[in-house]
């Protein structure tokens, strides 16, 4: 990639020099939109942390599943994917609308790497409708302000948070905004979410040191947390069978279900 790519007013909101969490994501999940800075910290980090790639797999896995099943099992028609990242195969418009072709999906993200790449986004079904908005998930109204353009907010919406608390570095800020948001939505509601932990079970210790050589290389910084602390994020709601586990067993195909140390969890607002 090169920045002569990107529209002139974006330009000068990215910074090619350092690496970024959309872009080695990317990376690690075989994309090919990175730069050489994104792909050295990223095998720094997968040197360190060797689990890490097959994270980044699962955690999109998760959401293959997790949307398949709010689509079909539980006929829900509104998504707002929070923290989307780059488009990459089967992105959550794809998956809901190749099962209801009427499904109707927001994306929201503020990285402007993202903003290039919405485009992609937002080819849906004529049946349905798909959107993009440039909001930070730390303003949890205006989220819901533009969702509400595409979303009818007095119907269930399945609300998607994968991989986005974990940058949201105070907890009682990460879970306001959880609050926030589903007590936008009605009830019948879902909320799906996926972060990385530090419990030792899930092999979680590892994230600690490649973790602080992130926040020294990369940005924006990261952080994980307990199960406990996880867990709080769905005070309030009902968790859908099997609860929080490790993304890769949530609801796994079959032989695929290694530990690894990234929870995820679906949760129905009652």
């Amino acid at each position: 990639m090169s920045e002569s790519q990107y529209p002139s007013d974006m330009s000068g909101r990215l910074n090619t020099a350092v690496a970024h969490n959309a872009r080695v994501w990317n990376y690690w999940i075989g994309g090919k939109d990175n730069y050489e800075v994104d792909q050295q910290v990223g095998d720094q980090v997968a040197t360190m942390f060797p689990v890490i790639r097959d994270v980044a797999r699962a955690d999109r896995q998760f959401l293959g599943r997790a949307v398949q099943f709010l689509t079909a099992d539980c006929a829900v028609r509104q998504f707002l994917d929070i923290g989307t990242g780059l488009p990459t195969l089967d992105n959550t418009h794809e998956i809901a609308q190749r099962i209801a072709p009427e499904s109707r999906i927001v994306y929201v993200d503020n990285d402007p790497i993202v903003l290039v790449h919405a485009r992609s986004l937002l080819t849906g079904t004529a049946q349905g409708a798909t959107d993009y908005i440039d909001t930070d998930v730390r303003d949890p109204a205006g989220v819901m302000e533009g969702a509400s353009a595409t979303l009818d907010l007095d119907q269930p919406v399945a609300v998607m948070m994968l991989g986005i608390l974990n940058f949201v570095l105070d907890t009682d800020e990460a879970r306001d905004i959880v609050r926030r948001v589903m007590a936008a939505v009605p009830s019948g509601s879902y909320l799906a979410l996926t972060h990385p932990t530090t419990d030792t079970d899930l092999g979680g210790e590892g994230n600690v040191e490649a973790m602080t050589f992130w926040n020294e290389n990369a940005t924006p910084p990261i952080t994980a947390r307990s199960r406990a602390e996880i867990s709080s994020f769905f005070d309030g709601l009902d968790l859908v069978t099997p609860g929080l586990v490790s993304c890769s067993q949530w609801r796994p195909e079959p032989n695929s279900a290694s530990v690894l140390p990234q929870f995820g969890a679906l949760a129905r607002k009652p």
